[in-house]
């Protein structure tokens, strides 16, 4: 914006307008607000601004407001021919025009939306694309069965983005592999309603279903099975022993057996536990991509 042969008050408006909404926008999404004192929608709508941009406070976004009077020349340079109107701007450009919401509920929606399409992150967060290569070391490291050392490498990624689901999913898995179920349960008891929702929460969580599944004497279980194929008790007990034990491949098997003879048993537990030892996995695991076209060949031949 040129500054040639404004007036004082003209240059401050300029400079408190670089200060209060451009600057932040470069890491934020700024909701401005063009109002003014006289304007009964703009008192109706003022309020409910405030508390979207307090609620959203911690998602990155900041109200700013502009007073059509007091600040003529950057209302021209806008075209503001009424209001209330407001934009949002990111990265010192509008982005949206947010003037016909009105209510808690839309503004919020548009805003969620604004936020997921331009990544926006949370004031003092640590950007996404900087913690992706340390994640993908870690998970690199869990993989080749350091559990040890991925937790160390998890804690140090969860200091620089304590609520990256995905970061805290990898760190409780990490435990789990470390044997450390108890503070895997700590953590995932711990985690606010809607972290806990999250994918990657979930798939730790069956995670730790799985590591905690009750360990049974395999013999005894087998001596069952071998007498009665279709004691499916024995099968399922048997198939919580081999989770126990870290073999998943034998975990699958007895439990595709259980559904391949009874697919409805106890409510269709078997294949419940199945598909929790996938999530455990990971669902794009290409074991878990064999595993589920086992399934569906059980289910669909």
């Amino acid at each position: 914006m040129a500054t040639l042969g404004l007036s004082e008050a003209e240059r401050e408006s300029i400079e408190r307008f670089q200060r209060d909404v451009v600057e932040p926008s470069m890491t934020s999404l700024v909701i401005l607000d063009f109002w003014a004192e006289w304007c009964g929608p703009c008192k109706q709508l003022s309020p409910v601004l405030d508390k979207v941009a307090e609620d959203y406070a911690g998602k990155g976004v900041k109200l700013a407001k502009i007073d059509v009077d007091q600040e003529k020349m950057l209302a021209s340079q806008f075209r503001i021919q009424s209001i209330p109107t407001v934009y949002a701007i990111h990265k010192g450009q509008p982005v949206a025009d947010l003037t016909n919401y009105r209510s808690e509920g839309q503004i919020k929606k548009a805003l969620d939306q604004l936020i997921a399409q331009l990544k926006i992150e949370p004031g003092g967060a640590t950007p996404q694309a900087e913690i992706e290569p340390l994640i993908a070391m870690a998970e690199q490291v869990l993989a080749d069965g350091d559990a040890v050392r991925a937790v160390s490498i998890f804690r140090q990624v969860q200091d620089m983005a304590p609520d990256n689901a995905e970061v805290t999913g990898g760190l409780v898995r990490a435990l789990i592999a470390a044997g450390e179920t108890a503070e895997a349960k700590t953590i995932l008891d711990g985690l606010p309603d809607e972290l806990g929702k999250k994918p990657e929460i979930s798939r730790a969580k069956a995670a730790l279903e799985v590591a905690t599944a009750p360990k049974a004497d395999t013999a005894a279980l087998e001596s069952r099975l071998a007498a009665n194929p279709d004691d499916h008790d024995a099968r399922f007990e048997l198939a919580n022993a081999r989770m126990a034990e870290g073999d998943r491949d034998g975990a699958a098997d007895a439990l595709l057996d259980i559904i391949a003879r009874d697919r409805d048993w106890n409510e269709g537990a078997a294949r419940q536990r199945f598909l929790q030892l996938l999530e455990a996995q990971g669902l794009a695991d290409p074991w878990s991509s064999a595993q589920r076209r086992r399934l569906s060949a059980l289910l669909f031949t």
